[in-house]
């Protein structure tokens, strides 16, 4: 501690050189350090800027996503967000780490009935099994008539439950398929 004490120079004290210099305030080069003058903004290097809306709860929050070579580098609060007006909670100014963490399971895992372990398949080929078994739980459960024959023209055998960070736009949008379908049980899960 001593030695330290020992190096300290008046010169280098801010006060001493903010009343040599022209600033006043304090508010210019008088009181930048040399760390601060080297410092640069993390997302200076990105390529591309996205808005998008945090995936985490009901709220809605806006985020901003800086990409650099097609990756995500960085996720803040986008202050022209009606709703968080920049800010982030915790867990949405994470939302990063849930994009690049390696533990993220980047293919589509298929587990056959009766089987205990799970298999890869192709997204075109997962797609292809959700519209087929779509289609048949439509024809399966398909009622033209009730118990007291009124015309219904439904099907019980199909659902639909919305996420909570699903939009006024894709609610409408998924209503609209459901209902096309025949579907009746169309819900959606947002808590606001």
């Amino acid at each position: 501690m001593l030695g330290s004490m020992s190096r300290f120079s008046a010169l280098g004290w801010p006060v001493l050189r903010q009343a040599m210099s022209k600033d006043k305030f304090g508010r210019g080069p008088t009181v930048e350090s040399p760390k601060y003058q080297n410092m640069r903004p993390r997302t200076e290097d990105a390529d591309d800027v996205v808005q998008s809306v945090c995936p985490y709860c009901a709220v809605g929050c806006g985020q901003l996503i800086y990409t650099k070579d097609n990756k995500v580098t960085h996720i803040e609060g986008d202050p022209d967000s009606p709703i968080s007006r920049g800010r982030l909670c915790p867990k949405g100014a994470a939302s990063e780490q849930l994009v690049n963490t390696p533990s993220r399971q980047k293919t589509v895992l298929y587990r056959r009935p009766k089987a205990t372990d799970w298999e890869e398949i192709e997204l075109d080929t997962a797609m292809e099994m959700i519209a087929d078994r779509f289609l048949e739980a439509r024809e399966n459960h398909w009622e033209d008539f009730n118990d007291e024959g009124t015309p219904v023209n439904r099907t019980m055998g199909i659902a639909s439950l919305g996420g909570a960070t699903i939009d006024n736009e894709e609610n409408y949008l998924i209503k609209k398929l459901f209902s096309a379908a025949g579907a009746v049980q169309i819900e959606n899960q947002a808590r606001i």
